[in-house]
């Protein structure tokens, strides 16, 4: 029987990447798009960290929303 090919610390570090990966993405596209409105320095800093901010929050909620979705698998 083959078992899985990476171990749990190897998963554990690979989810958090994605997860820090997303949250960047978030917050990186809400300076751009400022930046692409011609917001001066300050404004285009404020978007980032208010894109980072919805990106965790974003990340929080889809984090529930899937936990959810295992235990109602596990039920069935």
């Amino acid at each position: 029987m083959v078992g899985p090919s990476i171990t749990d610390d190897e998963r554990q570090v690979a989810s958090r990447r994605l997860k820090l990966g997303f949250v960047s993405l978030v917050g990186v596209s809400g300076g751009l798009t400022a930046l692409a409105a011609d917001a001066t320095p300050i404004q285009s800093l404020l978007a980032v960290t208010v894109g980072l901010l919805v990106g965790w929050a974003l990340l929080r909620y889809l984090a529930s929303v899937g936990n959810e979705w295992k235990a109602s698998r596990r039920r069935r």
